[in-house]
């Protein structure tokens, strides 16, 4: 995708900062205070995040002490599972939720109708968050449309095969829910104060703390094939080579800075232990984009140590368009760079329970949007939803 690249850096706020925001329930806030009070994080903050003229993506710093070695062992285990036999990974996906549970390669459909095999993901349910027993949304009883992306329940490989996979998993995503919790009560902030027609105190506090379609992806890019990179000329037309342009169908999603890691991996490595990386990617111009609310192209680094949040297409509906969605896609290493590393990162969309409706217009439930999503996508313009 081309545009104006913009030197736009996202706006940057402490964990500590978020922690020490609103200390009232959301309703009694709003009925006694001016949304400028009670908040470490000024309003000008949240406009610059948020606003019209912003990225739309905010990041997080001074995280948890074992944020650093969650991210770099999860991200690692990236590689490992992309490394596993075919009859394996095979064994590990899930063709009746739409391969959005468990093992994925090779089936999303690109803007050109090929197939995308730049990418390899692991899709897990985060049911968990809302009850450790749970690893799927319940089904919303008959004769109400099942939506088996979501309810199908997660697909773990065995822990002889990758010990300590689920463990760290469901530990990541849970600092990174428990984060976005943080973000999304900022932004429940942003809306009251901007005051957003029919907007509910604290919607998106609640969705993010109680929703059980939350649904993280642990992605793996394969490194380019020298022959599958054009030429310059055509390069410079194709920025999102790793991964489409497209918008996150979610509220809000959370994103890890990506790790890149030299193939192929050290006969030795364990999947225990974290593999070796580059501090940043070897090709400057590879990595995130967004593609802005004032139209200019801005390539997003997210610093290992934080988190970066951004806003999807159902928080776009829920408030009539004041919450936009982010466009963003991911450009490939390039071929000059003459090493072949890997991209793996993890992202975690939140968004509300199926039954929930997300266009009070025309009743639309989430179920419903999430599935014409899915729909559009089969029909090749990539499943998306991928940083």
């Amino acid at each position: 995708m081309n545009g104006t690249h913009s030197p736009q850096t996202p706006v940057t706020v402490s964990l500590k900062d978020l922690q020490e925001g609103l200390i009232f329930p959301f309703s009694l806030y709003n009925a006694l205070f001016s949304p400028q009070l009670l908040d470490s994080i000024p309003f000008s903050t949240l406009e610059e995040a948020f606003g019209p003229s912003s990225l739309g993506i905010l990041l997080v710093s001074d995280l948890a002490p074992n944020f650093h070695f969650l991210r770099e062992n999860l991200l690692s285990y990236a590689s490992h599972l992309a490394q596993l036999p075919p009859d394996i990974l095979s064994s590990l996906t899930s063709p009746i939720s739409n391969h959005l549970t468990g093992w994925s390669h090779g089936v999303e459909t690109l803007k050109s109708g090929r197939y995308d095999t730049h990418k390899g993901s692991y899709y897990v349910n985060c049911a968990f968050y809302h009850s450790p027993a749970l690893q799927c949304a319940s089904p919303p009883p008959p004769p109400n449309p099942q939506f088996p992306q979501y309810t199908t329940p997660n697909v773990w490989p065995p822990e002889s095969l990758l010990p300590g996979f689920r463990r760290t998993f469901e530990a990541l995503t849970t600092l990174i829910i428990d984060t976005a919790v943080l973000v999304a009560r900022a932004c429940d902030r942003y809306a009251a104060a901007n005051g957003i027609p029919n907007y509910e105190a604290g919607y998106l506090e609640r969705v993010v703390k109680t929703s059980t379609t939350t649904k993280a992806r642990l992605l793996h890019y394969f490194p380019p094939d020298i022959s599958d990179i054009p030429p310059p000329s055509i390069a410079d037309r194709e920025d999102d080579s790793w991964c489409a342009t497209h918008l996150d169908h979610g509220c809000l999603t959370g994103l890890t800075s990506a790790l890149y890691i030299p193939e192929p991996l050290p006969s030795t490595s364990a999947p225990t232990v974290p593999l070796p990386s580059l501090p940043s990617s070897p090709d400057p111009a590879a990595g995130l984009y967004i593609c802005s609310r004032t139209g200019t192209t801005t390539k997003v680094s997210i610093p290992p140590d934080q988190l970066a949040f951004q806003t999807g297409e159902t928080l776009e509906l829920v408030t009539g368009g004041r919450f936009r969605a982010v466009p963003h896609f991911v450009k490939s290493v390039g071929a000059g760079t003459g090493e072949k590393v890997s991209r793996n990162t993890l992202a975690v969309f939140t968004q509300p329970d199926l039954g929930e409706v997300v266009d009070g217009r025309t009743g639309l439930t989430f179920g419903e949007f999430a599935q014409g999503v899915v729909k559009r996508f089969e029909k090749g313009a990539g499943k998306g939803e991928g940083q």
